[in-house]
This record gives structure tokens, C-alpha cells and sequence, in this order.
């Protein structure tokens, strides 16, 4: 069998940029012969392999062939006969289709470093087209430093376009969209992710509501979640599956967006009472430095360093029926030290 470096790590090597995953293609062998050299097959929909010492991921080569819909609508072919230029032709991207052999040797055979050198994003054949999940892809890899300025080839931007009005978009799995919303969340240029969005009507189906793409202020993607969720009205993502502790960052700040429009006694207190200010004070440590909350970051800050020094422990020796007019008397105090 051969084994040729593929994907983004050969791109982000001409690009002189460090990837952290190397993935690998096989051609001329089986599932068969791959255990029995000691890979571990992971997977699902077609032979993916770990290393047994690298941990890295084998491919073997594949064709592919759409059989219905959304991302998983595909009947794939992996035989030995495979030849590596019918696996690099079902890739998304020139910049992505090409192979590096052991020898260090450049297989190009769909102009990629051509394209990696004009800094434009082309896809490999129409067959981009059967697959939605690709859209959603390039919106995420223009968020990488190294390709943030890459351009978009006009035939490129045809089947983008295609491909939304198609709606396939629309049932793709909430688990894949999210997948690539956390990634590019957690890059260094979360805003360009949702401005590709909404540039081609991406987000219509799973981001409907999304106007104002922003969401850089903090380095922290729970947060960077929230501050878009502010700047859209908090109206985001109620198709997919976000994770508590984005959900969490998001309720806080919706919470504490109430005392920057008034800072009356009723909107400190229904803070106070609702959001628990000791257990997420990390968490609201980072959610006040976004600009949304500049005027009332002050007193946040002395809200939540006054409720740390309070001895809410004495409610304990307080009978049941009267706890709650305690209670009362010690949030009165916590407002009036924080104002």
C-alpha cells in the first residue's frame, strides 16, 4: 500500500502555518489489512483508522456517490482500486486536494498551490454541491489567521448559492452545524464565521434571527456566544443543541443586561435574586468586560464583591416564616454598600 499527507496539514505547510492534525490517505489496501497491521478502525460511514503509535488518522482512498439527502446521503466505494486523484477529486477545496508522498513530493493534480498562491477558495467539481456540510466549512475556514483572507471564486460563490436555495442547509444534523459553530468560536475570528452567514442567507434555518455578527470582545467562546446572543436580541441557536455552559453565559449576561438600561433598586434586586453571583464569578468576571455592560461594569463588580463578604449563613437560625423578609433585609444591604 501507499500513504500520502492530505488535507489541511499539506495546505497549512505551504502556507508556512503549523497545523495540529495530520490526516493520511491509503491506497491499495483494505479494512482487512489495516487491523491487521495494528490500526484501530473509528470509522462509521466509511474505513477510518488511529495509528497504533501516532494516534493519527488513515483514510483509506474513496470515492463517493449522493444517495439522499443532507450529509450523510452518501454511498461510498473504497476498494483497492481506488487511485489517490479519485479520492483528491471528491475533496471540498483545491487548497485542500493536495497530497504530499513520503518523500516529500507534491501531488496536485487540481492547481491547489496555485490557488493557495492567488489566496482564493475554489471548489474541486460540481460535487460540492452534494454536500451542504461544505458550505457551513468554508464559513469556519475563513476564520483561521492564515485564510481569513482568502477570497471566494465567483463559481465557487454560484453553487454557495445553490446550495442554500436548495434548503439542504436546513436538515443538516444540529450536532454538525453546532460542531462547526464552536470551532469557529473558539478561532481567533469568530465574527468572520457569522458574517460569511449571513453574507450567503447560511443562517436562515439554524441562525434565524442573526443580524449583527460580533462577537469577538472576549477571548472565551461561552462568552463570545453570549455577546452575539445580546446583539441579536438573545433569539440564536434555539435549533441546535448548545451546551449548558454556553446556554449559562448567555442567561447571565441577559440578566445583567437589565441593570445597564436602568440601575433602579427593582432591576438590582431581580439581579441579585437570579443569577448566583459566588458560583459564576469567573464566569461574570469575563461577561463584564464586553462592551454591552460597560456603563454598569462598576457595579457589578461591587455587587458581586459585596455579596462575597455577606453572612448569608445567618438565615440558617431564622424561622422558615420569616427567611424570606431576611433575606430581603440582606439583599436591601448588598444594594445600598454596591450604590
Amino acid at each position: 500500500m501507499n500513504v500520502y499527507e492530505v488535507g489541511g496539514a499539506v495546505r497549512d505547510s505551504l502556507l508556512e502555518t503549523k497545523s495540529n492534525d495530520r490526516d493520511w490517505v491509503v491506497i491499495g489496501s483494505s479494512p482487512e489489512e489495516m487491523t491487521q497491521q495494528g490500526f484501530k478502525p473509528i470509522g462509521k460511514d466509511f474505513p477510518v483508522f488511529l495509528h497504533p503509535e501516532t494516534k493519527e488518522e488513515y483514510a483509506l482512498a474513496r470515492t463517493e456517490k449522493k444517495s439522499g439527502h443532507g450529509y450523510h446521503g452518501f454511498n461510498f466505494y473504497f476498494g483497492k482500486d481506488v487511485t489517490l486523484e479519485e479520492d483528491l477529486s471528491r475533496r471540498d477545496f483545491t487548497i485542500n486536494a493536495i497530497a504530499k508522498d513520503s518523500e516529500g513530493n507534491l501531488i496536485d493534480p487540481h492547481n491547489g498551490i496555485q490557488d493557495i498562491q492567488d489566496k482564493v477558495f475554489r471548489h474541486v467539481s460540481d460535487a460540492f454541491l452534494e454536500d451542504p456540510l461544505r458550505a457551513i466549512r468554508l464559513a469556519r475556514f475563513k476564520t483561521y489567521d492564515h485564510l481569513k483572507d482568502f477570497t471566494i471564486n465567483a463559481n465557487t460563490e454560484k453553487l454557495l448559492n445553490k446550495i442554500v436555495e436548495s434548503g439542504e442547509i436546513n436538515i443538516l444534523s444540529e450536532n454538525r452545524i453546532w460542531a462547526e459553530t464552536e470551532r469557529a468560536l473558539s478561532s481567533n475570528n469568530p465574527n468572520i464565521f457569522f458574517e460569511t452567514l449571513l453574507r450567503f442567507g447560511m443562517h436562515i434555518f439554524h441562525f434565524k434571527g442573526l443580524d449583527k455578527t460580533k462577537c469577538d470582545s472576549s477571548n472565551t467562546p461561552s462568552v463570545r456566544w453570549a455577546e452575539l446572543q445580546i446583539n441579536n436580541n438573545f433569539v440564536l441557536g434555539q435549533n441546535l443543541p448548545v451546551p449548558n455552559n454556553y446556554e449559562n453565559a448567555a442567561k447571565i449576561l441577559e440578566k445583567l443586561s437589565v441593570i445597564e438600561g436602568d440601575a433602579s433598586y427593582k432591576n438590582i434586586l431581580m439581579v441579585i435574586q437570579n443569577i448566583r453571583f459566588v458560583q459564576n464569578e469567573e464566569l461574570i468576571r469575563d461577561i463584564i468586560l464586553l462592551p454591552n455592560l460597560k456603563k454598569t461594569k462598576n457595579l457589578i463588580l461591587r455587587l458581586l464583591e459585596t455579596i462575597k463578604e455577606t453572612d448569608f449563613s445567618v438565615l440558617s437560625q431564622v424561622p422558615k416564616e420569616h427567611i424570606e423578609e431576611e433575606k430581603i433585609k440582606l439583599h436591601d444591604q448588598i444594594i445600598k454598600i454596591s450604590k
